[in-house]
């Protein structure tokens, strides 16, 4: 990030060869849409192009401060497109359908739509946590919220996604 700091392009090749699949799985699992996914990681990484001053070694690992540049613009454009992602009701019946309860494809389709229900926060707790591997500690600090904050976080998001996804799981 120190040569990314003096505009060394190559520097910035090696930082998005790293971190730009794993910013990009974490897009996608916070907004669900593939095209935003794309969107969100490439403005992201112009930002941390552009930025790169104002990181501060020692303060704060990259991945905590890239990961929040990405969290805040889904916020952003959630807030600007549709209100909050939260806002969106979920109809585990209505995904059902007539499938048959087995149906993988259906099981996962149910599961991101709870996914993208829940509140921001809580979402993107369990995807830190769950889906990319940070630990709580790590979590937290991203989000600026203490480790037990973040626990209860986890806690509320996987309550809710048991009782959204209860049918499925009678299935």
């Amino acid at each position: 990030m120190a040569r990314v700091q003096r505009k060394d392009t190559a520097a910035f090749s090696v930082l998005l060869g790293r971190h730009g699949a794993a910013v990009h799985a974490f897009v996608f699992r916070l907004t669900g849409d593939a095209a935003d996914a794309e969107d969100f990681t490439q403005e992201t990484f112009l930002r941390v192009w552009s930025r790169a001053g104002t990181w501060k070694a020692g303060r704060v690992k990259f991945t905590t401060w890239a990961y929040r540049i990405a969290r805040n613009l889904c916020i952003d454009a959630w807030r600007t497109r549709r209100g909050s992602p939260a806002d969106a009701e979920v109809d585990v019946e209505e995904l059902a359908g007539d499938a048959p309860a087995d149906d993988a494809g259906q099981t996962r389709r149910a599961l991101e739509t709870a996914l993208a229900a829940l509140p921001e926060r809580q979402r993107t707790a369990l995807v830190l946590c769950h889906h990319q591997g940070w630990s709580n500690r790590e979590a937290a600090e991203m989000l600026e919220v203490s480790v037990d904050a973040l626990e209860s976080l986890l806690s509320r998001a996987r309550r809710s996604l048991r009782k959204t996804l209860a049918p499925y799981r009678e299935a």
